[in-house]
């Protein structure tokens, strides 16, 4: 099959590790030709080219800068990127017959593309929902629940689902989500297909473990708590620092990497407070977080608690695959915490509530922690591999 996959993720190579790079590697590896249009931001001044390269084809678009930037540019970007994707397309993939046009939340503006080549090629559509806008950006307080802005949002939503022949949800929770809202949609063409990942081993000796937790200066003697990735207002880290701040004991250390809108905040609250029980670092490369998470004893997982809409956050697969168990601070609609307590991997809180928090940090410290990385790792390799989501999405084109 010829696929086209559409994403609002940078990718420059499919042989990074990554939840879409994965998936994308086993297309290919399948024999499928695999086509990616992806952005290109325009500070990284590069103009609009076509190339093959690790065995696939990637068309990447100029578009305004969309991640890391300031809210007006941001959704200028967001509308724009539809019309600027579809001109490119027409450019450089006039003659290619498509069979299947994979994309993913966010963006919700890829209507226009999709459509054309559904009309052009008798392609078939599957939608990876990521992301439910605009209903999280109200959740966020970032726009006014119907206004006009969210109104236009509204409706580009519900014309993708609409011309979406499957849409594949991160969990249970989401397509109760989904279904619930969005009764005009047939039931039939929703299905669960999460997050996934090609897992990989990472067996190191207490040795080098040990080596990798002196070189970032990570205290040997303690249970270290890793909260690895975005750093911005959806994660709701509020509660994190207040839990740093509330919970200072001898057994427990508290690690957060990453980067995002949020990390200037974040990083003037540890230069003010100084917390002599947690360390900040900013994003790593891909091969050096990996080393550094497998250094750790538990993964941590932050959602705000204002939520309506079940997240799933992609950053578990990556504790899974370490082996961690996880400990999730979330809103009540997300499936997550169930998912982690009812498979023995991890345990869960809900946002904001300390006093619970602190019980369960209590707890960690006399859990088999070995055993509960074990169950998330069997979790990992049951449900959130890529043969999985590919056997999901081929199972539709049958």
């Amino acid at each position: 099959m010829n696929i086209l996959f559409l994403t609002l993720a940078e990718i420059f190579s499919i042989e990074d590790r990554g939840i879409y790079q994965d998936l994308l590697r086993k297309f290919r590896d399948e024999g499928h030709s695999v086509y990616v249009v992806t952005p290109v931001e325009r500070r990284k001044k590069i103009s609009t080219n076509f190339k093959e390269k690790d065995g696939i084809s990637i068309l990447q678009v100029k578009t305004f800068n969309i991640q890391k930037t300031n809210i007006v540019e941001k959704g200028i970007g967001t509308l724009a990127i539809e019309f600027q994707f579809l001109h490119a397309v027409k450019k450089y993939l006039n003659k290619v017959k498509f069979d299947l046009i994979l994309y993913s939340t966010p963006p919700i503006t890829f209507a226009k593309v999709i459509e054309f080549i559904k009309n052009r090629d008798n392609a078939q559509s599957y939608l990876l929902l990521k992301d439910i806008f605009p209903q999280n950006a109200v959740d966020m307080e970032m726009i006014k629940e119907g206004g006009f802005i969210h109104r236009q949002f509204l409706k580009k939503e519900k014309r993708l689902y609409q011309i979406s022949d499957t849409i594949g949800c991160m969990s249970e929770a989401n397509v109760a989500f989904l279904k619930s809202n969005n009764p005009e949609v047939n039931p039939k063409k929703i299905e669960v297909n999460p997050n996934s990942i090609f897992p990989i081993s990472f067996d190191y000796t207490d040795l080098e473990k040990e080596d990798i937790r002196n070189k970032y200066q990570i205290p040997l003697d303690k249970k270290v708590l890793v909260y690895g990735g975005n750093l911005g207002k959806p994660q709701g880290l509020d509660f994190l620092l207040q839990t740093i701040e509330s919970y200072k004991v001898e057994e427990i250390y508290f690690l957060i990497i990453g980067d995002g809108t949020e990390y200037p905040r974040i990083n003037n609250w540890f230069n003010t407070v100084r917390p002599n029980n947690a360390k900040l670092m900013q994003r790593l490369p891909k091969n050096d977080y990996d080393r550094l998470l497998a250094a750790c004893d538990v993964g941590l997982i932050f959602l705000d608690a204002k939520f309506l809409i079940p997240n799933f956050p992609s950053r578990l697969l990556s504790y899974l695959e370490m082996g961690l168990p996880v400990l999730s601070a979330t809103d009540v609609n997300t499936d997550i915490g169930k998912v982690l307590e009812e498979s023995g991997s991890g345990l869960s809180v809900k946002s904001g509530n300390l006093d619970d928090m602190i019980e369960k940090l209590e707890k960690i410290q006399s859990l088999d922690l070995k055993k509960m990385g074990d169950n998330g790792r069997n979790l990992l390799l049951n449900n959130y591999t890529v043969d999985n989501s590919y056997a999901i999405i081929m199972n539709r084109m049958k």
